[in-house]
């Protein structure tokens, strides 16, 4: 065998080495996050789904009497509605998450130099969105969504009290493809996508740009992780403030019951229509205050546990880890 042979062999050891590991870290990171911020996300799920009452007197509950109104009338572990649905896609989100990011990213990078643009890591973060989105989170976030609304929706229609309808995530899936059909999980899918290419363009691009910086300040390839908290949770504010009213369409979306022939998009216009009727442009701003919340202090969990795992597994497969790139 030659030396060339030999060198590329070992080469694509280490690439399948690195994916792995950034499936492994990546699911580590996305589990941390869900069990830390998931009552957020079920306020910021309540929030977008209230419907304002015929009194305009009467204001949109915020995010404190939000969570207080969950507490007294269903109990703490309210709160934790759709976790399992969660946790059941946590893992493969982030683990696809990073995976692809790095996978877009290597591919992009300069053959001499290693080095990723600005706009080459933006591109790679948007991609790692769309493929997240297909792959896992929008199935995830319909049965979740089904699970977090189905209190308020008994109780506008004076059923408060019964037996609810789903119970656990595993059956509020089987219902939902049994009684709507297998595509009723992939509502509202181009507005999903949509909604993570953008987070996560902005997010990967911020996080490894301040990274990137701090690096060099420092001269330190490993950061703190206070450090990366921090950055992390810059980078995780900004993608929401982008697309709020894209998720809160898609909120509305995929809480909606039974089967019409109405496509994705029709429905989406529709909503649109209704939310701007309903309240102006504030409308789609709702449950902001919860989201970014929730998505900049997951990130500020994500990427420390991330970073730690990934660390840790290159130093157990005898993998150098990642150097800064020279400035």
């Amino acid at each position: 065998m030659s030396t060339k042979t030999a060198n590329r062999q070992s080469t694509a050891v280490t690439n399948t080495k690195k994916r792995t590991i950034d499936l492994l870290a990546g699911g580590a990171a996305g589990l941390f996050e869900a069990l830390c911020c998931h009552p957020l996300d079920t306020i910021k799920v309540r929030m977008q789904l209230y419907k304002k009452g015929s009194d305009p007197a009467v204001k949109a509950p915020g995010l404190i009497k939000t969570g207080v109104t969950i507490f007294k009338d269903e109990g703490f572990f309210a709160l934790y509605k759709g976790l399992g649905a969660v946790c059941l896609g946590i893992v493969p989100k982030m683990a696809i998450r990073f995976s692809s990011f790095e996978f877009y990213k290597s591919l992009m990078a300069n053959k001499e130099t290693g080095k990723v643009s600005g706009g080459a890591t933006f591109l790679s973060g948007v991609l790692a969105g769309v493929t997240e989105a297909c792959a896992v989170v929008n199935p995830m976030e319909v049965v979740k969504i089904r699970l977090q609304a189905q209190h308020n929706a008994m109780k506008e229609a004076g059923k408060a009290g019964a037996k609810p309808k789903y119970t656990n995530a595993i059956q509020a899936g089987y219902l939902i493809v049994k009684e709507e059909g297998f595509r009723t999980l992939y509502r509202g899918v181009a507005l999903t996508a949509g909604r993570q290419a953008i987070n996560q363009g902005a997010n990967f691009t911020c996080y490894t740009y301040l990274k990137g910086k701090l690096q060099h300040v420092q001269q330190r390839d490993t950061l703190p992780t206070y450090q990366t908290a921090i950055i992390g949770f810059i980078s995780g504010a900004i993608g929401p403030f982008c697309n709020n009213p894209l998720d809160t369409i898609k909120t509305r979306l995929q809480k909606e019951t039974g089967v019409v022939n109405e496509s994705n998009f029709s429905r989406g216009l529709r909503i649109g229509k209704a939310l701007f009727k309903e309240s102006g442009v504030k409308a789609f701003y709702k449950g902001i205050i919860p989201r970014v919340a929730r998505v900049a202090s997951g990130q500020c969990i994500v990427f420390p546990v991330y970073e730690f795992f990934k660390g840790e597994m290159y130093d157990f497969a005898g993998i150098e880890r990642p150097k800064r790139l020279k400035a």
